[in-house]
């Protein structure tokens, strides 16, 4: 059996700064909350040994009685540190490998790799956290090494406790520009600094936006919409954005000067079931029974409540389906694959639009004005990949991927009878839209993972 996810981030530090924390496996621990301790005998050298402790409780205990010395295959500074932690009949190899960027800084790749019978027990105790953690990893790494700056952007990102959030507050992080995380229960886990609100008054929490010529807002604030489309559901749905929006607006309007920026969070599903329509921003919005309430009736209130914010420079970004790992929709997705359950949903003809994680991140960072290479203009901005897909090939892709045999349709009454007792709504995989952006393309945006096939290739290997 194999295993090997690969993670990558751009940080604002040469490599020697890097290389100083991540070039030394027994610092790791300083940057890696999933791991305990690390020790050396002697100092880092290729050939050299030593001892790891993962930081989950059981699998420490079982590394600490049964695990053989940890190695280290390579290390050459300041560019490529390999370890290797043997189990029986096989191993997992962590490399990290520093490449400079222009205008100073330096990308890390991190290379998870499990191989051999015990693949399952050792991804499940250590490599899944590894890979997992990978947003808050570099962010601890961040406050290491990257040089503090007063002249860069500062970002308040409401709904920064989520997936996307947390690793868009990270990604700002390791770029050097200082992240605020407005959330209702503060995680002091988490890496970045977070600062309490209930999403509804004005607080303490606006002093985060009194410098606003350097400030720039990301509302992501919203429940999970993976729940029954039930009139108290929808409607919990739609106030958990509205609320916190109009507090973000009213704050806003007492500063003195406009905000440099605000990057309001939407959704593609906006158009509900958009049916074989090509969507991009100039198409209008449903109506009618068209405009599903948990869909349309949900994301255009939430759009609506940012209007008259404060701001010289508003996106409405309109993201589809993010393909990250770790994120509800894409574990979903895989986990129904490798069950046996990756057939096609009713018809599967009904569009799949998705973006990888590392073009949204770079969507949201060019909404800032943090891209120099791409201006993306205020207004509605369609955060897709080119290449949209039917349900039918979606499924097909993670079957290859995951290497699962041809799998039976679900049928839609089947969907719609099992999301009753999943608390799911049946229209997330009964409904889908076929969007593009016409503003990405006028405006020379550059998708690192323009198709599926590749973008899935490099989330799953």
């Amino acid at each position: 059996m194999r295993w090997q996810r690969t993670s990558t981030q751009q940080l604002t530090a040469d490599p020697e700064a890097v290389w100083s924390v991540v070039g030394d496996p027994r610092r790791w621990p300083e940057w890696c909350a999933t791991t305990h301790s690390v020790k050396l005998d002697g100092e880092p050298r290729s050939g050299g040994s030593g001892s790891f402790l993962p930081a989950a409780g059981w699998a420490r205990e079982l590394h600490r009685r049964t695990a053989p010395p940890l190695r280290l295959v390579t290390v050459a500074a300041p560019r490529t540190l390999v370890l290797e932690q043997p189990n029986p009949g096989g191993v997992m190899r962590v490399e990290w490998s520093l490449t400079p960027v222009d205008r100073g800084g330096t990308l890390l790749s991190q290379r998870v790799r499990v191989t051999g019978p015990l693949t399952a027990p050792v991804v499940l105790g250590v490599a899944r956290a590894l890979a997992d953690g990978w947003p808050e990893q570099v962010a601890r790494l961040a406050t290491l090494v990257v040089p503090t700056s007063t002249g860069l952007l500062k970002v308040v990102v409401a709904g920064g406790s989520g997936t996307l959030g947390r690793a868009l507050a990270s990604d700002l992080m390791a770029r050097g520009h200082e992240v605020v995380v407005l959330t209702r229960r503060a995680d002091a886990a988490l890496p970045y600094r977070q600062v309490q609100w209930d999403g509804v008054r004005q607080g303490p929490w606006t002093s985060e936006l009194a410098d606003p010529e350097r400030t720039a807002v990301v509302n992501l604030a919203g429940r999970l919409v993976d729940t029954r489309p039930t009139p108290a559901n929808v409607a919990d749905l739609r106030e958990s954005r509205v609320r916190p929006t109009q507090a973000l607006v009213e704050a806003s309007r007492a500063l003195e000067r406009p905000l440099a920026r605000w990057v309001q969070g939407s959704t593609t599903a906006i158009w509900s079931d958009a049916g074989e329509a090509r969507v991009t921003e100039a198409t209008p919005l449903p109506t009618g029974p068209a405009a599903l309430p948990q869909m349309t009736g949900v994301a255009a209130p939430w759009e609506a409540a940012a209007h008259g914010a404060a701001t010289d420079h508003l996106v409405v970004l309109r993201t589809s389906i993010v393909m990250q790992s770790g994120s509800p929709a894409f574990d979903r997705l895989a986990g129904l694959t490798r069950a046996g359950l990756g057939g096609r949903v009713a018809s599967g003809r009904q569009w799949f639009s998705w973006i990888h994680i590392e073009d949204w991140l770079t969507l949201v960072r060019a909404a800032l004005g943090l891209d120099r290479q791409v201006t993306v203009p205020a207004g509605v901005v369609v955060g897709a990949a080119p290449e949209p897909v039917r349900n039918a090939e979606l499924m097909a892709s993670l079957r290859r991927h995951l290497r699962r045999p041809t799998s039976p349709p679900t049928p839609e009454l089947l969907v719609r009878l099992g999301s009753i007792p999943l608390r799911t709504d049946p229209a997330l995989g009964l409904t889908g839209r076929h969007c593009t952006s016409d503003v990405l393309r006028d405006a020379g945006f550059t998708f690192a993972h323009p198709t599926l096939d590749g973008a899935l290739d490099d989330l799953l290997h």
